[in-house]
């Protein structure tokens, strides 16, 4: 039995990613920072409901306290929660604009971590995915005919960009483990007010790739759609 556990997982590409793991055969847990959202979820994808606040230290603490004592370890982390924290002008952005976004985007994937890494080491194959963006990406936001670099925005491509620094930080500390960050594509959600041009099943298809993988996969890696992609 893998046991996986899905932030963000009450909508968008954090649900249809729990769907797929599934389907795979997971024991997954869909965690959301709101109980009635995530039972619901719970209970239409045939997962079981987790409370977790990726904001909140003592939520996560208790979210990592109940898989310990239901499983003993974890299997599959993916962090999919995150905010876009508005398409404000870059010279609007002010301090607290970014504390928030970065609380959430980054802060809260190294509480989630610290939390789960102990139930991640007793995995006889651990996996994190990092949910990242291209948007977060030196060369695509540098190349002309990707959308990516039509946008303007600090809060949300600073922090995956910071993302992508974590995750190759991670998967060097804990080299047993595979710690990868995805791209999922610009993937219409609510995060964007649905503007992207993938459906979340094309978005999550490489989520689900990167939670599939096996100890002989990649590890501190940029993957998208295509696999292993330059940052």
């Amino acid at each position: 039995m893998t046991v996986t556990v899905v932030t963000g997982a009450n909508k968008g590409l954090g649900y249809e990613t729990a769907r797929r793991l599934v389907a795979e055969g997971h024991t997954v847990y869909a965690a959301a920072r709101d109980p009635d959202r995530a039972g619901r979820a719970a209970r239409e994808l045939g997962a079981r409901p987790l409370l977790l606040d990726v904001t909140d230290e003592e939520s996560v603490r208790r979210a990592a306290a109940h898989v310990a004592d239901a499983h003993g370890a974890l299997d599959v982390l993916v962090n999919n929660a995150g905010v876009n924290g508005g398409m404000k002008a870059v010279g609007d952005c002010t301090a607290a604009d970014m504390t928030a976004v970065l609380d959430t985007n980054v802060v809260g994937i190294v509480r989630v971590l610290h939390a789960f890494l102990p139930l991640l080491g007793r995995s006889a194959a651990g996996v994190v995915v990092n949910v990242g963006s291209g948007l977060g990406s030196f060369g695509r936001v540098h190349d002309a005919a990707r959308a990516a670099s039509r946008v303007r925005s600090v809060p949300y491509t600073a922090s995956k960009a910071a993302v992508s620094m974590l995750t190759v930080q991670y998967a060097r500390a804990y080299p047993g483990l595979r710690v990868n960050v995805v791209d999922p594509g610009p993937t219409a959600t609510d995060l964007n007010g649905h503007r992207g041009v993938q459906t979340v099943e094309e978005g999550a298809e490489p989520i689900v790739r990167a939670a599939l993988l096996g100890p002989d996969g990649p590890t501190g890696a940029f993957l998208d759609g295509d696999g292993v992609s330059p940052w």
